[in-house]
């Protein structure tokens, strides 16, 4: 199964301009999340509200028009669709689409605040980022696997982001948005990019368009997958030669095959980010 995470920063706009319809025929992702699609279903033209092979899903800002907003195309039709975690200052910015797959996992498409420039939505990310969290280990709590997905806002650790000395005191790159990231890998989550390049440099998501920083590779890795740790592993029954295993995988199988910054994708910010996992 293909997963397609992109931040298309409006969603009519990355169509209009021609990248999103040829972008889908060229990769035919199975699972294909968007984020900051700022448009409400109703206002998004009929090829992409509907879009062909596709069961789809929008959440959309209820109290400003143009902003947040997340969409879900998904080939395998979800037992069950949620939008947000039931807290309504939240889930009123439309940044959430829950989608559960059957016993494989759940998936969660998230288009996580930005603190501002001026800080000013810091403490509002940061109550965000405590509450999905605590949202997200119920369901795992309750036995279901856990994918999370999407444009996280914030830079983990300095090898994400091209100048991290300059960006010390910048929201995305927060010692209070970082630690929060410190607790999620320290409560088991993984970052799927970094499970399979952990020294990977230069590997970005996010350039600054008005400095034409893409074009010097000035980036921010700012969009990630996160998988609780029991999708890592195939069944037993499922193993691989030990020789194609990497460290920590026993001796079973990798269920998430691969993963891959599409950072030749035009038409947003942001480039795509995939993963292959074997459901």
């Amino acid at each position: 199964m293909r997963i397609i995470s992109w931040n298309v920063n409006g969603l009519r706009a990355t169509y209009k301009n021609g990248y999103l319809l040829p972008f889908v025929e060229k990769e035919k992702p199975d699972i294909f999340c968007l984020q900051e699609i700022k448009a409400s279903p109703e206002q998004l033209p009929e090829e992409i509200r509907n879009l062909s092979g596709y069961f789809s899903y929008f959440s959309h800002s209820k109290d400003k028009k143009g902003y947040s907003g997340v969409a879900l195309y998904t080939k395998v039709k979800p037992e069950k669709v949620e939008y947000g975690m039931g807290i309504k200052k939240f889930d009123d910015e439309g940044r959430i689409i829950v989608a559960y797959y059957k016993k494989d996992f759940i998936l969660l498409n998230v288009y996580f605040p930005n603190g501002r420039r001026d800080h000013s939505r810091v403490p509002f990310k940061l109550e965000f980022y405590d509450a999905f969290l605590e949202f997200i280990e119920k369901l795992r709590k309750k036995g279901h696997k856990i994918l999370f997905l999407g444009d996280v806002n914030t830079a983990h650790e300095e090898i994400d982001l091209a100048r991290p000395k300059e960006n010390q005191g910048r929201t995305g790159f927060l010692p209070e948005e970082r630690a929060w990231l410190d607790e999620v890998t320290g409560r088991g989550y993984v970052d799927i990019f970094r499970h399979f390049y952990p020294e990977k440099t230069g590997a970005y998501t996010y350039w600054d368009m008005k400095t034409a920083a893409r074009d010097r590779n000035v980036g921010w890795r700012l969009d990630y997958f996160f998988a609780s740790p029991d999708l890592l592993l195939a069944p037993r029954s499922l193993a691989v030669p030990s020789e194609t295993l990497r460290e920590g995988w026993g001796e079973v199988g990798p269920k998430i095959k691969k993963t891959k910054i599409l950072s030749d994708v035009y038409g947003s910010d942001h480039c795509p980010i995939m993963m292959e996992i074997m459901i």
